[in-house]
């Protein structure tokens, strides 16, 4: 079972307000990516909560995802993605991959690649790569499992991870930047409707 973890958790600090609650294309942030994931290829989709999780599940609180909450979510993306690996183990995940949710831009297309070239390979990790740049959702094993779970922010969080085993590493190569194009700042938001990316 493959199952694909949206992290949520995050306190948007640089952005002043929660990022994943602005509208873009009609929808919030996190809507759009939640329903692309679960478009994909994906058995199942795990939301890992955090900051104001009470307004995340609200907007996806329709939709067919098993929500985790990170209680320790102050403390950075590595122990949301603990959380979320943690819950796909328990639900009998083969391979996960992981997907922050402001690099909404990603389609199920993309996310398919990945599993695709997992499926035909089985290597222990399958990174997007666009024009030589690796991106997300970055596609883990079941067989990292332990390794996942020491990381840290400390440990430079997941690259403690993919440091290990770079050369095991599976590139599938993706027809846009969206697999590194994330936001950070409301500029960010902005710069990516005047690219034409969003409305």
């Amino acid at each position: 079972m493959l199952i694909l973890i949206v992290l949520a958790a995050g306190m948007s600090e640089r952005f002043g307000r929660n990022k994943l609650l602005e509208k873009v294309d009609n929808k919030t942030i996190i809507r759009k990516i939640v329903e692309e994931s679960i478009k994909s290829k994906a058995d199942k989709v795990v939301v890992v909560t955090g900051f104001e999780a009470e307004k995340i599940a609200n907007e996806i609180k329709d939709l067919p995802v098993i929500m985790v909450h990170n209680e320790n979510y102050k403390e950075g993306m590595s122990s949301s993605v603990k959380v979320g690996v943690k819950k796909a183990r328990e639900l009998g995940a083969t391979a996960f991959m992981i997907l922050p949710a402001d690099n909404f831009l990603i389609t199920s297309k993309t996310i398919n690649k990945v599993i695709d070239k997992y499926l035909e390979t089985k290597g222990p990790i399958v990174v997007p790569k666009f024009k030589g740049k690796r991106g997300h959702p970055i596609l883990f094993d079941n067989k990292l499992y332990d390794d996942i779970m020491l990381i840290s922010e400390e440990t430079q969080g997941l690259k403690y991870v993919v440091r290990k085993y770079y050369n095991k590493i599976v590139d599938v190569e993706v027809e846009s930047p969206e697999i590194y194009i994330d936001i950070d700042t409301p500029e960010d938001l902005e710069n990516l409707r005047k690219l034409g990316f969003i409305k």
